[in-house]
């Protein structure tokens, strides 16, 4: 084992009933597309038949802002997309990342144990725990198909069945519940033709006159998300931030402006504890939080190879390196259970 300060350290965060935060690399452990992929996939597949002649200058440069080397959230803040030619990339960028996401469904039907998450899950719901609150930028299900391997209801803004309609938290009641706050958005809400947004479990392709509500990287990211579900999503996820004894970050980069400045303001000057576990630390994760003041944190990414990963931690100035592997979900349970 680690030394016992990091395992002790560990484990007194989680005992803290920790909320968590899950981000881009949580679902890149599963094969989902990161942000190089869906760019090269954006260029090939988004269609642009029949636009204008404006709007195709706009696509051509778009293209040659990625092929530069640009990363998609840039180049999205870059080039100035009309609302048609949003429409047509979000279009595309669902239709690769739901693709992905009912492919590992059919595989977890095969493999009950393929989540760790279910196993974090049934093991912080053996306290006296009645909700645990997860809060991701991610638009895939794993989450909620990690909560049903486990019997385990969740709640993601609507009333439970096939056409789910928006509900109140409190129009949902269940002996023990998980709150996935999806803060841009999902691959199964949509904005009916009646303009309200509706949630469809597991379909193949966009309903006809359905448009995907799932925020992409760029302007239209902060004019969407003042409206609904997104704000009252948002209100929640920052209650739950507010609220919470301590994090636990998952393949979290620390690069959400809706997550990022309530959460600060607690590692920082409430110095609530935060543990993050990722394949590799984001800049701005060293940043805000290791070089940043934070006085309560474990931050643990993979070392050289899988099974040695790099421990840094609020109570020793330089980090330390082990030969495990305590960096992904799987092996982080090691450290707890």
């Amino acid at each position: 084992m680690p030394d016992l300060n990091y395992q002790k350290q560990a484990q007194e965060y989680y005992g803290k009933a920790p909320v968590i935060i899950m981000g881009s690399g949580a679902s890149a452990a599963y094969g989902m597309s990161g942000m190089r992929s869906l760019a090269k996939h954006l260029i090939a597949q988004t269609d642009v038949s029949g636009l204008s002649s404006p709007e195709l200058e706009a696509w051509k440069h778009f293209c040659q802002v990625l092929d530069s080397g640009v990363d998609l959230e840039s180049a999205l803040h870059q080039v100035a997309t009309s609302e048609e030619l949003t429409s047509r990339i979000v279009k595309a960028t669902w239709s690769l990342i739901n693709s992905e996401d009912i492919e590992i469904f059919q595989k977890s039907l095969q493999d009950s144990g393929m989540f760790s998450l279910s196993r974090l899950l049934e093991h912080m719901f053996r306290s006296s725990l009645r909700k645990i609150n997860i809060i991701t930028t991610n638009y895939d299900r794993l989450i909620e198909y990690a909560c049903d391997h486990m019997r385990i209801h969740h709640y993601t803004g609507f009333t439970h069945g096939f056409f789910r309609q928006l509900a109140a938290p409190t129009e949902i009641t269940s002996s023990r519940r998980v709150n996935i706050w999806k803060v841009h958005g999902s691959l199964d809400w949509f904005q009916s033709p009646m303009g309200d947004t509706v949630a469809l479990s597991n379909i193949p392709e966009i309903p006809k006159d359905y448009k995907p509500q799932i925020v992409t990287p760029g302007t239209q990211k902060y004019q969407k998300t003042h409206l609904e579900p997104f704000r009252s999503i948002i209100n929640n996820s920052d209650l739950a931030i507010s609220e919470a004894g301590s994090y636990l970050c998952i393949g979290y980069g620390f690069n959400d402006e809706h997550i990022q400045p309530k959460l600060m303001v607690k590692c920082l000057r409430q110095k609530t504890p935060v543990t993050i576990i990722t394949y590799a630390l984001s800049e701005s994760a060293k940043k805000l939080i290791i070089d940043g003041g934070a006085q309560n944190y474990l931050a643990i990414e993979r070392g050289e190879k899988d099974d040695q990963s790099i421990v840094y931690s609020s109570l020793n100035k330089s980090s330390i390196t082990v030969d495990m592997d305590i960096w992904s979900l799987e092996g982080y349970l090691s450290l707890i259970i």
